[in-house]
């Protein structure tokens, strides 16, 4: 088989050379972006000059000294504007005693002139602040594009480096499915990154004959030599029209996962949200997320959060980019901030490895071979700030481990002055092996430590890990 898609691999695919024109568009537009006006601080002299011609013709147009002043002395005025328009863009509106002084001795129209002047430059700040804004959603704009083409020229190449041609195994089962009464109308084999199969096939029953997918994956699991099993998601039983069947190779592990929550106050809406979600490749995620505040507002900002997150990576978006596209939409074009952490856990159920990221979350615990690990992260919230790097912690995880992820309501429930020593012995001081029981025992716990009525959302989710 390897030789196989070596050779292959010689020949350019043209639907790959479609993606990289595509991708090579994509970035040339983001490389456009980015080369535009870039953000600026403060005014240019064509800017000061035009504010100072706005201000004279208002004020000036009917003053007796008119002529005077916009003519031997306008370079006098015309820098005593100049200096109004520094004060304000650097301590406001609030000019100092010396500045004011100066201008009733330079003009007799001082009060208007100094109000007027106030009111064009507030003017051409609000411009200034919204093109700055609209230069820094440019900016957020040309990331996206740049991240999005980059996923497409490596969507392709996996898909192209991972699509081999076996006759021989297509005719076996082809016969295989004869026998059984389902008629095959093609199928294509992909081979994962880490080795694995999977198998896509376009099949119909004979008319009278009823076929589950699981049935479907027992013959593919004999031609193969290898234990096949339906997708996640997949139908349970063929339909009467032709359909296709997604069948990948079983993984070692399997999770299984628990939630225990309580809303501030007692309340029953929570400003935390929560997702676990099968992912391709034979991977599962649990994502936590902590809304700004408490109540409907922060529930709305975190369930939309969750939700964005499991579309973007259940579409092949690495962890990383998918919140970093997260960030940068959160950012872009809101006027108030509104934030929301992230803590996400992504387990490979084909190694046993899990990967862990936060945005602003707290801590992460272990629970491994009779002691508590931490994982923490310095990453701010989504929405805080346009760009932020996270960091990826991965752990190797044994069957009967669990992992432990908390909002900050949780710790902060606790007394203080040691919240994560309490919490670890809380952890540590059960043998429970069921996820939703240990998230319950632990919530009930916190709150017998801390205050029976919270002050702020709490959340536990724990997710086991075993071998099949």
């Amino acid at each position: 088989m390897e030789d196989k898609r070596e050779n292959q691999a010689v020949v350019t695919n043209p639907y790959v050379t479609r993606a990289d024109r595509l991708a090579s568009s994509l970035q040339h537009l983001a490389d456009t972006f980015l080369k535009l006006e870039e953000p600026r601080s403060g005014f240019c002299t064509e800017e000061i000059e035009d504010m100072f011609e706005r201000v004279a013709g208002k004020v000036c147009a009917g003053c007796e000294k008119r002529k005077s002043c916009l003519g031997e002395k306008r370079e006098q005025i015309r820098a005593l504007v100049c200096e109004i328009l520094r004060t304000a863009e650097e301590y406001g509106a609030e000019l100092n005693v010396e500045l004011k002084r100066k201008l009733q001795r330079q003009c007799i129209l001082a009060p208007r002139l100094m109000r007027e002047t106030l009111e064009v430059f507030r003017d051409a700040r609000e411009v200034l602040v919204w093109n700055n804004r609209m230069v820094q959603n440019r900016e957020g704009c040309a990331v996206q594009l740049d991240t999005f083409a980059r996923m497409i020229q490596h969507a392709a190449r996996e898909l192209e480096a991972s699509i081999f041609s076996d006759p021989p195994l297509e005719k076996r089962i082809k016969i295989q499915f004869k026998k059984e009464g389902i008629r095959l109308l093609s199928s294509v084999f992909f081979v994962t990154p880490e080795g694995k199969y999977e198998i896509h096939v376009t099949v119909r029953p004979e008319k009278g004959i009823c076929v589950t997918t699981r049935a479907l994956a027992q013959i593919l699991s004999r031609c193969t030599g290898k234990r096949m099993c339906p997708a996640r998601a997949e139908r349970l039983v063929l339909g009467q029209d032709y359909e296709t069947i997604i069948c990948v190779e079983g993984p070692a592990f399997y999770t299984m996962q628990g939630i225990a929550r309580i809303g501030k106050g007692c309340q029953k809406i929570s400003g935390d949200s929560f997702l676990t979600t099968p992912l391709p490749g034979g991977q599962e995620a649990a994502i936590l997320s902590d809304g700004m505040g408490s109540g409907e507002r922060a529930m709305q900002e975190s369930s939309m959060v969750v939700e964005m997150l499991e579309e973007l990576l259940q579409a092949g978006f690495p962890q990383e980019t998918a919140l970093s596209m997260m960030n940068t939409a959160l950012v872009m074009g809101r006027e108030e901030v509104f934030f929301s952490t992230v803590d996400m856990t992504t387990f490979d159920l084909y190694t046993g490895e899990c990967s862990i990221i936060k945005a602003g979350a707290a801590q992460t615990f272990i629970r491994t071979e009779g002691k508590v690990e931490h994982v923490y992260s310095e990453s701010l919230p989504l929405g805080v700030v346009q760009k932020q790097d996270f960091r990826q912690d991965v752990r190797k995880l044994h069957a009967g481990d669990m992992v432990v992820m908390v909002t900050d309501g949780v710790l902060d429930a606790l007394p203080p002055g040691g919240q994560e020593r309490l919490l670890d012995l809380i952890i540590a001081g059960t043998r429970l092996e069921n996820p939703e029981g240990l998230a319950h025992y632990i919530l009930e716990k916190v709150l017998e430590l801390g205050e029976e009525i919270p002050r702020d959302d709490m959340t536990v989710l724990v997710a086991g890990i075993w071998e099949v």
